[in-house]
């Protein structure tokens, strides 16, 4: 998941294949909600990544911090208020640029 700070689509100029990469995250009641990861980026020397429902990407994603280990990542939500501004501040940024 690492490695890049922006969106893999058809215009990012990268030899890959830009195949959606899906996860089945449960909402509060128990429905299973296909999400798309869109973008990583860096904070602090931390790893976010973002997701998107794919069956309704207008809608507000999910910014969640990864941990790489080998083969296995595990997400985290973000709990602590001055971790999240930090992130939301860097995510904001990051998308003013791209447009």
């Amino acid at each position: 998941m690492s490695d890049h700070n922006h969106v893999h689509d058809e215009n990012c100029n990268h030899d890959h294949d830009h195949e959606p990469q899906v996860l089945i995250f449960e909402d509060e009641n128990g429905k299973e909600i296909e999400m798309i990861l869109v973008q990583t980026f860096d904070v602090d020397n931390k790893e976010y990544a973002v997701f998107v429902e794919r069956n309704n990407p207008e809608e507000d994603g999910l910014i969640l911090r990864f941990e790489e280990e080998g083969d296995e990542v595990s997400l985290y939500q973000i709990e602590d208020e001055d971790e999240w501004n930090r992130v939301e501040a860097a995510f904001n940024k990051m998308v003013e640029e791209q447009q």
